[in-house]
């Protein structure tokens, strides 16, 4: 198979869906030899912020010398983004190789594993194949049955700010939630913990207890920022002072706190990162498609918020930075989000939404979502392409206004693409 064949093979309708429990994943994985048995890893999982905290953890670990791979999801542009070794994508051809590798032994299996199942296998076999020296490595969905949780102990178990996302298949509580994501933790590991409501908490260490692990956790008090524009922040954290992050946001400050939280633990498990690594790191970071400014003229922003409390750190973002100024709102979402309440959290700040419909089965068509905000006498236009609500987005705004793209991260790398071929 070439490239092309080898996606079309990934995405193959055959794979779709979704499969509770760890058995294919672990059989395609003997199957290869188990690679990930061989690699170190630090262990991420949460509602949100993960991606952003896998992020800064990498690329402290690039600066301090450690060839590191990283497998976030999902992608915003191109496919490959979603595995890298030292912020390079895996190259076509190599994808291409594994991808035929892994299809020989998908085809001495009876249970053929989910397209998710398959993508974690390319990645571990990639990482073992370059011989990295740690990967970060992100859940997908929840963590207990998380095709990455066929991993052994890792370095480190990171869980992130945990919310109310994905019901149908996590539970409908935090503490149901909070128990899915607890599943990373393995016997006698380490675990570091986003300070949580103290339902979510207790779950973490009631579970952390029963496997004998030890569980630490960030500081916020510690936290302060110190200044704040759209070219970055500069904050002190727990006796670090003057620390510096390109990306936006209150939340990636705590996201930031929680690697530097993680590289202090993964020093004591003896990796060699020095100071100024971490600094280094830390303003380096890019994360792209969490309130991205894409364009300054006009000033265009891509967030993939996607549930309640993403779009709380949206809405709190454009009134800290962009007080005052006028909003025009490009809105793409799908129907099993909470998006009644997402609307109603995010209105207020947006003077004129643009509705889209995103590249997804699940996505609901601009029109009746246009409807659904006209009805609630919020001002919107139904776009019938990416490029028309950009053009459109273009069209209404003014020389102070701002143009903000968000609801979900399946159409943001689009609106992307089209903006900057502009």
């Amino acid at each position: 198979m070439n490239y092309e064949e080898s996606l079309a093979f990934i995405h193959g309708r055959q794979y779709k869906g979704m499969k509770l429990g760890l058995d294919n994943i672990t059989k395609l994985m003997e199957l290869l030899g188990n690679p990930q048995n061989k690699l170190k890893f630090i262990h991420i999982a949460g509602t949100n912020g993960k991606g952003s905290t896998a992020s800064f953890i990498n690329q402290v670990l690039i600066k301090a010398g450690y060839k590191t791979g990283l497998f976030t999801s999902p992608y915003l542009e191109r496919f490959n983004e979603r595995i890298k070794i030292n912020n390079q994508d895996v190259p076509d051809n190599q994808l291409s190789d594994i991808t035929n590798l892994i299809k020989t032994k998908i085809d001495e299996m009876e249970d053929k594993p989910t397209e998710f199942e398959i993508v974690t296998a390319i990645a571990f076999q990639y990482f073992y194949e370059q011989q990295c020296d740690v990967v970060v490595l992100e859940v997908g969905l929840g963590g207990r049955f998380d095709s990455t949780n066929v991993i052994e102990k890792p370095l480190l178990s990171v869980i992130t700010s945990i919310g109310l996302d994905h019901q149908a298949f996590l539970g409908n509580t935090l503490a149901e939630i909070a128990f899915e994501k607890a599943g990373i933790i393995k016997e006698n590991s380490q675990v570091l913990l986003y300070p949580q409501t103290s339902e979510v908490e207790a779950v973490i260490h009631r579970v952390a207890a029963e496997r004998n692990s030890t569980v630490d956790k960030a500081d916020f008090t510690e936290l302060k920022r110190i200044t704040n524009s759209i070219d970055g922040q500069t904050f002190y954290y727990n006796g670090y002072q003057e620390l510096r992050i390109s990306l936006l946001g209150e939340h990636q400050l705590k996201n930031a706190a929680i690697a530097i939280e993680a590289i202090e633990i993964l020093r004591h498990a003896g990796l060699t990162i020095h100071e100024d690594d971490m600094r280094e790191g830390l303003a380096e970071t890019k994360w792209p498609g969490r309130f991205e400014i894409i364009n300054r003229d006009p000033l265009v922003v891509i967030d993939g918020a996607h549930n309640l409390d993403g779009i709380h750190a949206l809405v709190l973002n454009i009134r800290q930075l962009f007080s005052g100024r006028r909003i025009i709102g490009i809105l793409g979402i799908l129907k099993d989000k909470d998006y009644q309440h997402m609307i109603e959290e995010v209105s207020p700040v947006i003077d004129q939404f643009i509705t889209v419909t995103p590249d997804n089965p699940r996505a609901i068509p601009a029109d009746e979502l246009a409807s659904y905000l006209i009805e609630h006498r919020i001002p919107a236009i139904a776009a019938d392409s990416y490029d028309a609500a950009v053009e459109l987005a273009y069209q209404e705004s003014g020389e102070k206004d701002v143009i903000c793209a968000f609801g979900s991260l399946y159409y943001i790398g689009e609106i992307k693409r089209v903006v900057q071929q502009r």
